[in-house]
């Protein structure tokens, strides 16, 4: 079965770009794809000038640790840590230390700072999502993928994410790919993108900027 066909798209530097569509649309999967978390049958994918489609696993785990932040939309955190050592666990991987101002800001833009030393199981599902969140941004990667962000969240934790992602835009150049049934993401997108049945199907914004990222023709 083919879950993403004769996709081509681009996403920009510094701006934000939302993937919306139906459910079953394919809108996940091109997400990993691009994130390298899976590997397409066809077609390349790109990630400032690294043809990620192309590494072998050693250089693309230690890509997506130095490079790539994601979001998953079920969390993913280790139950065992607290909310800070789940935060702050890519980058340790990674032999870093993350800067304690650096975890007290992104923990204080939202709204986690006082559940920092709580487990995952001591907090709500919108708390999990941000943590979840905190530790996608934390390292401050050149790329964060997003799988529903605001799906847990209520509406002004909704509105602090989307502040936060606007931020790593605007003042800090990042990429930020976006998977979103929400019509609040998407208004806050520069780029919004639209799959039905594993294709895009309509694009509005402006590209007229280098790409970060392509991937032309793929299938899983």
């Amino acid at each position: 079965m083919v879950a993403v066909d004769d996709v081509s798209l681009a996403a920009r530097a510094g701006a934000i770009t939302a993937i919306t569509g139906p459910s079953g649309s394919g809108k996940s999967t091109l997400l990993q794809l691009l994130a390298a978390l899976d590997r397409p049958d066809r077609g390349r994918a790109w990630i400032g000038g690294v043809e990620v489609t192309r590494l072998g696993d050693r250089r693309l785990a230690a890509l997506r640790r130095r490079r790539i932040g994601f979001v998953f939309q079920s969390f993913n955190l280790v139950p065992s840590l607290s909310a800070r050592d789940n935060i702050t666990l890519p980058v340790e991987l990674d032999g870093y230390e993350a800067p304690a101002e650096r975890l007290e800001q992104v923990a204080e833009q939202l709204g986690i700072a006082d559940r920092l030393d709580h487990l995952p199981a001591q907090l709500s599902g919108g708390q999990q999502q941000r943590v979840a969140v905190a530790r996608a941004v934390i390292a401050e990667p050149d790329v964060v993928f997003a799988d529903e962000p605001t799906g847990a969240l209520d509406d002004d934790a909704s509105q602090a994410l989307l502040r936060l992602f606007r931020s790593l835009a605007d003042e800090h150049g990042h990429t930020l790919v976006v998977v979103t049934h929400d019509p609040r993401v998407a208004g806050w997108a520069d780029d919004v993108l639209r799959m039905d049945r594993g294709r895009l199907v309509a694009h509005g914004g402006s590209s007229s900027e280098a790409p970060t990222m392509q991937l032309p023709s793929v299938a899983t």
